[in-house]
This record gives structure tokens, sequence and C-alpha cells, in this order.
């Protein structure tokens, strides 16, 4: 029932416990995300109908759709504008890596 949910709260927590920095939770929250989108795209773009299911039914489309499964309304409202501004903060990690890397 609130396994998608459960398995993303257990991931950020352990990346949290033996990583301590906020930048490992941005990073871990970006690569969660990342990952259940291609599964996404998998899930919509491959004509297996095993494994449309298999995705379908053990994981969640995003970050953003295990959010609005669970809240609505003002909490809704509130836990995407923090999602928003964690990927903000990602991009801004992002791009200031690729400005470092190139001098």
């Amino acid at each position: 029932m609130y396994v998608d949910l459960i398995v993303v709260v257990v991931l950020l927590a352990i990346v949290i416990f033996f990583f301590r920095r906020f930048s490992s939770f941005v990073y871990a929250m970006a690569i969660i995300d990342i990952f259940l989108r291609i599964l996404a795209f998998i899930k919509y773009n491959v004509n297996v109908p095993e494994l449309k299911s298999l995705i379908g039914k053990y994981f969640p489309e995003s970050i953003a759709a295990i959010i609005n499964n669970y809240t609505s309304g003002i909490i809704n409202d509130i836990f995407m504008w923090i999602y928003v501004i964690i990927f903000a903060i990602f991009l801004g990690y992002i791009t200031k890596y690729f400005i470092h890397k190139r001098k």
C-alpha cells in the first residue's frame, strides 16, 4: 500500500544517516527521481506487457507522483515547492560542478 513512499523515505534516511550532508540528500533525491523517471519512460515506450505491469505495479513515476498520491491541498503545495527548491539546489550544484570542471 505505502511501499513506494516507504522505500523512498528509507533510501533518503540511509543517505542522511551515512553521509550527513545536505548536498548528499539533494543528490540522492535527484538520483532517485531520475531513476523513477527512466523507469516510467521504459514503461510507456517498451512494448512488453509483463514489463509494463511490473514497473506500473511496483514503481511510481517520480517523487512528485508520490507526493501527489499521498497528499492534497495546501500540504501538497508545500511539499511540491520543497521538491522544486531541492531540484533548483541540485541544478545549482550541477552548474557549479560543470563550471569548475571546465577551468
